[in-house]
């Protein structure tokens, strides 16, 4: 079996017309739900900072759809992360969020970096992005996340639901 082949960074940018302030503080809340990351709450075992361990979970606070470890806490201009989703059985990869005040606004963008090039969590994370980057946005400029954010938390105790046994909380300590 070959090794397997890791695709280069893939970056996605998004322009918020909100203070960068307002942007970092939206982006890195761990006490709510995200609309921007599919309605999952963001917990550590004591803030986020380097070296902590981190898990997505869902509002249910019974399934953990991501986990990871801070790489780069840097406020405002850098939360760098591992992200591996529970649901896919592949290495994890790297996500970094970097903000840049711009033009009366915030410049967000979005790197994957690591993934397994053609595996199932590349193709989640390359087609996460443009979601993620405009929740993020509808929410800082407007106070609520757009259409499909909305949708998604519509739809999230069906999500719940639909999760497999190995997602349980309790497999993914802090």
């Amino acid at each position: 079996m070959s090794e397997p082949q890791f695709a280069k960074a893939n970056i996605n940018r998004t322009f918020i017309k909100a203070p960068i302030d307002v942007v970092w503080s939206t982006l890195v809340a761990t006490d709510k739900a995200l609309p921007f990351f599919f309605g999952s709450i963001c917990q550590t075992t004591d803030g986020l900072k380097a070296g902590a361990r981190y898990r997505m979970v869902h509002p249910n606070k019974k399934v953990a759809m991501v986990v990871g470890e801070v790489i780069a806490f840097n406020p405002p201009h850098i939360y760098s992360h591992t992200f591996q989703m529970t649901n896919i059985d592949e290495p994890p990869c790297k996500v970094t969020y970097a903000l840049v005040e711009k033009d009366g606004g915030t410049e967000f963008s979005l790197a994957i970096e690591n993934a397994v090039e053609g595996g199932k969590l590349f193709k989640e994370m390359v087609s996460a992005q443009g979601f993620i980057g405009s929740n993020l946005k509808a929410l800082c400029e407007n106070g609520r996340p757009a259409v499909t954010g909305r949708m998604v938390g519509v739809l999230s105790p069906i999500f719940g639901l639909l999760a497999k046994k190995k997602q349980g909380i309790e497999n993914w300590p802090l």
